[in-house]
């Protein structure tokens, strides 16, 4: 039953992470926007880090989709990045949009603002966590790409 799980779970965030960098990809310099109302990152390289973390977001949400080595630790680090950026904003007493699945994310209007996608954060961390637990039980090893596969093309 633990792989059944393992495999959904998998699965399941490998898709939002995928859909969630696609949908920023689509409106990038909207999203970068969003980026820029934490104040972070100087004005001027807001547009490419916008761009890197959602492409990024899309290369690591694929690689959990077909369980590719080093996606998972990519997807925590991904996570620990905006678990520190939504509490900061909450710390700070911001009033902006997450920028969670993009510009146009229904969540902030539905939910009202920060807590509820550090929440969520938390609880992808938690599944991050058994996923790490059933590969460590199971000796479950993600596969790896080697570039002699490649070499004959």
């Amino acid at each position: 039953m633990s792989s059944f799980f393992y495999i959904i779970i998998r699965i399941g965030l490998g898709t939002i992470f995928l859909f969630s960098g696609a949908a920023k990809l689509m409106t990038p310099v909207s999203f970068a926007t969003l980026i820029n109302a934490y104040g972070f990152i100087p004005e001027n390289l807001t547009l490419p880090f916008a761009v890197f973390l959602a492409v990024f977001e899309v290369i690591s949400g694929i690689g959990l989709l077909f369980d590719m080595k080093g996606s998972l630790t990519a997807i925590f680090g991904l996570l620990i990045l905006f678990i520190m950026v939504l509490s900061y904003g909450i710390y700070m007493g911001l009033d902006v949009d997450c920028g969670c699945f993009g510009p146009e994310d229904p969540e902030p209007a539905a939910f009202h603002g920060l807590r509820s996608a550090l929440f969520r954060d938390i609880f992808f961390i938690a599944n991050v966590i058994f996923l790490y637990a059933y590969r460590f039980r199971n000796a479950v090893s993600p596969k790896s790409i080697q570039l002699s596969q490649f070499q004959n093309y």
